[in-house]
């Protein structure tokens, strides 16, 4: 045995807009044994897992328009209008679990877009969120993930700008100020979830504080990945998993310190299922 200490960071996990959109989901898998949800409920394969074993019916866009007379989840990151519109064609009941962050974020866009004003979202392209803020206005805002897509010299000199609400808030004021520096007339929406943003501070202090640092994530949260960087960047010994079984004992030495930590995807009882492993070493 290693003899290795092993803590969760309990600021990590679930953020309340994926608590609630589960919460509602479990609900109707207790009354009724099943309920569809459009795309997966949370960017995590394992607790998309558990929940499917329970009874959830993962559909695409596609798959919705051919279905009736159902219950459907909208989840956490919200959909655009035409969603909304299907389901009273098709006699769909939404169960919608929309983040009210997300929520508020849409009518502002739609507000901005009814007043013909010039929108550029800092998202990340083909994300739901994204996708669901660009069906505010018709699909007409520009999208972009990095400044280097802009081209500064012809946009509009006056625009609105707008974020996706799990993106970096240091790099959103960067952005902010590069188009100003640039004779840009922003109005600036900052619209950053708070309980995201402040995970970087929280993260960055909790890594600095054992010798290794297990990240537990699924591989196709965006919020993972950068919350994932935050630590490697204070703390080089950082490894990233998805699963207790991915972890390699060659990561410890002897007597080690171990922190674990996570997306607001991840669900803690994943990391306290990799807590377990890394005890037994």
């Amino acid at each position: 045995m290693k003899n290795l200490q092993v803590h969760i960071d309990q600021h990590s996990g679930f953020c309340f807009g994926v608590v609630y959109a589960i919460e509602m989901a479990e609900e109707i898998l207790d009354e009724q044994g099943y309920l569809y949800c459009l795309g997966d409920i949370v960017h995590n394969d394992e607790e998309v897992k558990r929940l499917t074993q329970k009874g959830l019916r993962i559909i695409n866009h596609e798959e919705l328009h051919q279905l009736h007379d159902e219950k459907v989840l909208i989840r956490a990151h919200g959909e655009p209008p035409s969603t909304y519109e299907l389901s009273i064609q098709n006699n769909l009941t939404l169960i919608d679990a929309s983040c009210p962050v997300v929520l508020k974020l849409q009518n502002r866009i739609k507000n901005s877009f009814d007043k013909e004003e010039q929108i550029y979202i800092y998202g990340k392209h083909g994300h739901a969120e994204v996708i669901g803020l660009l069906g505010q206005t018709n699909n007409k805002a520009v999208v972009f993930q990095d400044i280097s897509e802009l081209d500064l010299a012809s946009m509009p000199k006056t625009i609105t700008l707008y974020s996706q609400t799990t993106k970096s808030t240091d790099k959103f004021y960067e952005i902010n100020q590069i188009l100003s520096e640039n004779g840009i007339s922003v109005r600036t929406n900052d619209t950053i979830c708070r309980q995201v943003s402040n995970r970087d501070k929280e993260l960055r202090d909790f890594a600095e504080r054992f010798d290794k640092i297990i990240f537990v994530s699924g591989t196709k949260s965006s919020n993972g990945k950068v919350l994932f960087n935050v630590c490697k960047d204070k703390n080089p010994n950082t490894y990233f998993v998805s699963n207790a079984d991915e972890i390699d004992p060659t990561w410890f030495d002897q007597n080690d310190t171990v922190g674990i930590c996570g997306a607001t995807s991840t669900p803690m009882w994943l990391m306290e299922q990799v807590q377990e492993r890394i005890l037994n070493f």
